[in-house]
């Protein structure tokens, strides 16, 4: 037989587009259009409905950038249509290329009922099934006109980001706004065409298979009459039952589809369009669960739920009952899909709580897994805090968008820093937005890495990003390939059921040591430094505020501030989302983010100051509060008394220009240039600064990635360097960090910028304070500081969540090679055995650290370099501009335990207060400083019992005695949600004190009622 394959192939594209999918709507009638449009922000959907539109007609520009407008379409349902179903066809102006990245709507009827959302991909409202002919429609939709940031070009610079500056330009054209009749048999043979046209181009050319569809197909399309295609698709439909129901090979791979939509809750629109997206998502999976038996929903992030609660009580009401019917899957266990590089230990700790507690108060659901999709990467302390909040899996597919390495694996065992292992998986399909293509289904079975040893992965099926969800034609495509011969199968499940499979199927799955890097995105480390900086001092305000309003609620009357704490705590959550943390979304949402931050800080010190007042009652003497979890200046570590700061600190001129700062303990030479070209420790008689190198050195590099603007920065811009040498001014001043001490002030100025730096040795302390202040104003440009060491090291350590983690200083192999910038919390520490150095910082997350063999005597040093600052300009074409704030600190001679009490301390600054009390106890002690205290509070349900968390910070093994300062009745160890856990033997309690050995990084919560 002659191969006429392509004929068949290219004759079945042809009649879809041009004859069969026309037919499914084969007849229609316009509506009667009007719009009221919106003055500002979005109105409730009260005011919409009853405001008076005026007589708009399709064609008509409408919607200016970020504005809504209330469209009311009317019309009657012709007579002739009686007994056909009829559905409203509402083209706001769509590209369908665009789902959840343009204009969108959410149509209601006229009594404030939520009907469905409208995007690119789901335009139709059903209006009658059957018709009766002469039933009047009223429909309202209210439409947002969001702009289209990211388009056809992708990632140039645009204004649209802001409502500021996006100007009032109408951004949309109606395009149809008709009645008209639904031909379900026709578009059931569309379904068909399409899934068997799809899997057929996934087949080998010489499978009989491929060539049993070809032959049905073109059986299918000779009997479709092209001028009469709804009189003959069900003919048409015949032809093709055979090989839909030839069933699947009993080896085909096995999918469990789990319907999703996946909403950032901020990114390419701002906070506020995010509720409305959620509400148009939800409104349509509620719709499609009732009309489609099979099919199961699931949602993430819990904040999103809240919205639904607070701003969309009409659609709450139809999720409320979807999740008792159990179609409706609550996920995740989260409050946002966040960002896991950055957040703090107690931050992701937080997320866990408020998102599980969120779940169990509203439905009576437990979360087991952890769903983060798209997150950029994954920090080596996440398993650990996902087991303490009582979950055991983790979804995600984003480290498939990895650049360089291929990983091994896509259902495997993920072990964290402290042991923990956590059972993983990654979805072969490689998207979080499947559509049940056959490109899609069959990608994730060829794909799939375990073959052999396991069949089964899951694909998140719906249109994501900016929402929109799981189709009625996902669904129905889904149901061919329940079975189907040549195809993995499909089968609709929630979130734990797959995870029960799969884990039963695989019990000896691999094993995955340490962080889940994403070869790509590590840009958002530094971009947007404002965010970044607001997130870090908020995460220390929070735990300073939860610390002294517990004492004083403990030790007095103070009125421990739960409801405060609680929605604090949730906006801080909020804005660790995956595209503002790190910096990715458009402008509007980080200069809300700002002034978000700057919010909660004025009230977060309100507490503080209220607290430590209440603490140190009426008087004139001078308390100094410690917040940090080491003793400091002989103040105790959550206590306060007079501190007392030991030595001097001088200040002397350098012989070849320059100064020279000294304290006794460390020796600090800068240069005429203002660079430190030397830092001798004198304790240890030793230099720090690497031969013949200057450190505290700003270097600038052009900053231009291959797309992903503010994501990206790819390894090529190493390959330009300036060193910022030249300076303007180098003063000897007086010291400005924490109890004075010798200082020199540099100020540079470069392109548009300039930079400040106050360099401060203060008494007693092996410290280099380094204050820097920039004021930026450059483009597409990376500002770094330079720190060249003097040290022989193969690896170093980064903090994470509750420990840290070592990465290689070479680039012995291509994955050590991907991780040119890499993620720190407050400090990296290198070191020989027996002397290191720590380089900590208040607000800072992106670094390098590379080596150096000199030609001279081929010794090694050691180039740590922080990032500072980007100019990316998409999706905020001003990224960074104006004024920035840094504090480093350059710490010689330190061992591990120093650079996390260092980290603490530059992050905590100390608070004096004045009162009558002579010293405030601390509410809790620790008599082993590897042992660190991360949150002491009053637990949650208000019932005045103290919560304290710690963990063992060194990385060794620890034996402690924990003392409370107040009469303790009882403890019981718990998960992060407070509650005791199973199984596990509380610690005794000897008076108020209790002994506890922890394992290498173990995190533990301690619960105890007060006596």
């Amino acid at each position: 037989m002659h191969d006429d394959r392509s004929l068949v192939e290219g004759r079945l594209k042809r009649v879809l587009d041009e004859r069969i999918r026309p037919a499914v709507y084969p007849a229609s009638v316009p509506l009667d259009v009007a719009v009221w449009n919106a003055p500002g922000e979005p109105v409730p959907v009260a005011e919409g409905l009853a405001a008076e539109p005026s007589p708009t007609v399709v064609g008509e520009k409408w919607g200016a950038p970020w504005g809504t407008s209330w469209f009311r379409v009317t019309g009657t349902v012709p007579r002739e249509w009686a007994g056909r179903t009829v559905e409203a066809i509402l083209d706001l102006g769509f590209d369908e290329n665009m789902p959840g990245f343009q204009c969108e709507g959410l149509v209601y009827r006229p009594d404030g009922t939520p009907v469905k959302g409208l995007n690119p991909r789901n335009q139709w409202v059903r209006v009658a099934a059957p018709a009766e002919g002469g039933e009047e429609v009223r429909l309202h939709i209210e439409a947002a006109s969001n702009p289209v940031i990211l388009d056809y070009h992708p990632f140039l610079p645009t204004q649209l980001g802001d409502k500021e500056t996006a100007g009032s330009e109408p951004q949309y054209k109606l395009e149809r706004m008709d009645l008209a009749v639904f031909d379900e048999t026709v578009w059931q043979l569309v379904i068909d065409l399409e899934v068997l046209g799809e899997l057929m181009q996934e087949l080998p050319q010489d499978s009989g298979r491929r060539y049993d569809i070809v032959r049905a197909v073109g059986r299918a399309l000779d009997a479709v009459d092209l001028q009469d295609v709804n009189g003959s698709a069900a003919a048409a439909r015949a032809q093709l039952e055979g090989v839909l129901t030839t069933p699947a090979e009993p080896s085909a791979h096995r999918i469990s589809a789990v319907g999703h939509a996946h909403i950032d809750s901020a990114w390419l629109w701002p906070l506020r369009e995010t509720v409305r997206k959620v509400a148009r998502t939800t409104s349509n999976m509620t719709a499609l669960i009732e009309d489609e038996p099979d099919f199961v929903f699931a949602m993430s992030q819990a904040q999103q739920w809240a919205w639904i609660k607070e701003h969309r009580p009409e659609v709450w009401a139809k999720v409320k009952k979807a999740v008792a019917d159990g179609r409706f899957v609550p996920a995740g266990g989260m409050w946002v899909e966040s960002d896991t590089n950055m957040p703090g230990s107690e931050a992701m700790a937080r997320q866990f709580v408020h998102g599980k507690r969120f779940f169990l108060d509203e439905f009576g659901v437990e979360n087991d897994e952890a769903w983060l999709p798209d997150t950029f990467g994954f920090a080596a302390g996440l398993p650990q805090i996902i087991k303490a909040a009582g979950s055991k899996w983790l979804l995600t597919q984003k480290i498939s968008w990895s650049q360089t390495n291929r990983f091994p694996h896509h259902t495997f065992n993920w072990e964290g820093i402290d042991g923990t292992r956590i059972f993983t998986h990654f979805p072969p399909v490689d998207t979080y937005n499947c559509s049940m293509k056959g490109s899609e289904i069959a990608h994730a079975a060829k794909n799939f890495k375990d073959k052999g040893v396991a069949r089964h992965s899951l694909a998140p099926t719906g249109w994501g990003d900016g929402g929109g969800g799981t189709t009625r034609e996902m669904i129905a495509k889904a149901a061919r390939l329940r079975d189907l011969e040549g195809s993995a199968t499909v089968e609709w499940e929630t979130p734990a059921a797959f995870f029960e499979k799969a884990e039963a199927e695989y019990p000896n799955a691999p094993v995955w040591v340490g962080e889940l890097y994403l070869e790509l995105h590590r840009a958002t480390l530094t971009s947007q430094a404002g965010t970044k900086q607001g997130n870090r001092r908020s995460e220390h305000l929070l735990r300073e505020a939860e610390l002294w309003a517990a004492t004083a609620a403990v030790r007095g009357d103070f009125a421990y501030p739960y409801e405060q704490l609680d929605r604090i705590w949730k906006t801080v959550l909020l804005h660790q989302f995956h595209d503002i943390l790190p910096g990715s979304s458009i402008a509007w949402v980080h200069r809300e983010a700002r002034a978000t931050y700057a919010a909660l800080a004025q009230e977060l010190n309100g507490i503080i100051d209220e607290a430590q007042r209440a603490l140190a009652g009426e008087g004139t003497g001078s308390l100094v509060f410690n917040s940090t979890p080491h003793a400091r200046d002989g103040v105790p570590a959550g206590g306060a008394r007079a501190a007392a700061a030991d030595g001097t600190a001088t200040t002397a001129p350098r012989a070849d220009g320059g100064y020279v700062l000294d304290n006794g303990l460390l020796r600090v030479e800068i240069d005429g240039r203002g660079l430190v070209v030397s830092a001798y420790d004198l304790v240890a008689d030793r230099e720090t600064v690497a031969p013949g190198r200057a450190a505290n050195l700003p270097q600038i590099h052009a900053d231009f990635p291959n797309m992903w603007d503010a994501w990206d920065v790819d390894e090529f811009y190493r390959n330009t360097v300036t060193d910022l040498v030249e300076a303007d001014e180098v003063t000897a001043g007086e010291g400005e960090g924490e109890g004075g001490g010798a200082s020199v002030r540099v100020v540079r100025t470069f392109g548009d910028s300039r930079l400040t730096q106050v360099l401060t040795l203060a008494p007693g302390d092996r410290r280099l304070d380094i204050d820097t202040e920039v004021d930026w104003h450059e483009t597409e440009k990376f500002l770094k500081l330079a720190f060249p060491l003097d040290i022989h090291a193969e690896r170093y350590a980064s903090e994470t969540q509750f420990g840290h983690f070592y990465r290689a200083t070479h680039t012995n192999t291509s994955w050590e090679a991907a991780k040119f910038e890499a993620c720190n919390h407050r400090f990296v520490h290198i070191e020989e055995p027996g002397w290191g150095v720590a380089l900590v910082n208040d607000s800072t997350y992106g670094h390098d650290v590379t080596r150096t063999v000199r030609a001279e005597d081929s010794g090694t040093t050691t180039t740590v370099r922080v990032s500072l600052l980007r100019a990316p300009r998409f999706p905020d074409p001003e990224t960074d501009q104006g004024v920035h704030r840094f504090r480093h600190a350059l710490v010689p001679g330190a061992g591990i335990g120093d650079a996390v009490r260092e980290g603490y301390r530059v992050n905590l600054p100390e608070r004096r207060i004045t009162g009558g009390a002579v010293e405030v106890a601390p509410l809790v002690t620790v008599d082993d400083d590897a042992v660190v205290v991360t949150a002491v509070k009053l637990a949650d349900d208000g019932s005045g019992d103290v919560v304290v968390r710690f963990h063992e910070a060194h990385g060794g093994r620890a034996k402690a005695t924990l003392t409370t300062g107040f009469a303790a009745g009882s403890v019981a160890v718990t998960d992060l949600l407070e509650r005791p856990l199973d199984g596990v033997q509380a610690p005794e309690l000897a008076g108020d004190a209790v002994a506890v050995t922890l394992r290498p990084f173990e995190l533990v919560t301690l619960r105890f009622t007060r006596g």
